[in-house]
């Protein structure tokens, strides 16, 4: 395999984690768009946005090609009034202005990989020591973790707004299955164990 290629698949995946993320955002209100379903606030606008962040940055200026939409007004370099404000929408931001800005970070983040060779040098700022000095593969596989670690969470904050679940609207890989069943019988297989000492 040729450094083109192995290029090629990781970029792929990374596509695949970009299109698994949004489509947990189809067909959903306004409110069910911004509503944190579990304790720490997690909710879907803001993985796209803080996705969006994190791709500006590490396809941007990591390897001094800054993103033009790292100069919104909102996002992980504006923390000084809301450490959190990148993982969620502000009342001013609207699901379509968050959406644009994650289109057109992906496009730019799509050039520099396109651009660039594996091997090219880039430095992460915001790591330590000589972890900062990186190349664009490894930013490629840190960001192929990054964004499917966030699918993954918006898998279950959409599962718990309308029951929706699965990797992409084609293919769902979920079994058919009667979750309602196999849920009460993982219920009574744990409260087997509930007395037990952790």
């Amino acid at each position: 395999m040729t450094d083109e290629d192995l290029k090629a698949d990781l970029h792929n995946y990374l596509k695949e984690g970009r299109t698994a993320l949004l489509w947990k955002l189809e067909g959903l209100s306004e409110y069910d768009l911004r509503r944190p379903l579990v304790p720490t606030g997690t909710n879907l606008l803001g993985l796209v946005k803080h996705t969006s962040n994190t791709e500006a940055g590490y396809f941007g200026s990591v390897f001094g090609r800054p993103c033009p939409a790292e100069q919104f007004p909102w996002g992980a370099e504006d923390e000084s009034d809301d450490p959190n404000i990148d993982m969620y929408a502000a009342e001013d931001e609207t699901p379509q202005q968050v959406l644009e800005r994650y289109r057109q970070v992906c496009e730019h983040a799509d050039a520099t990989i396109e651009a660039l060779p594996l091997d090219a040098p880039g430095t992460v700022p915001w790591w330590r020591g000589e972890r900062s000095q990186v190349t664009l593969h490894r930013i490629l596989t840190h960001m192929i973790a990054e964004l499917h670690r966030h699918a993954g969470h918006a898998d279950i904050v959409r599962e718990l707004i309308d029951g929706e679940a699965g990797h992409r609207p084609e293919s769902s890989n979920l079994p058919d299955n009667d979750w309602s069943a196999y849920r009460e019988q993982l219920e009574a297989l744990a409260l087997r164990f509930r007395e037990q000492p952790a």
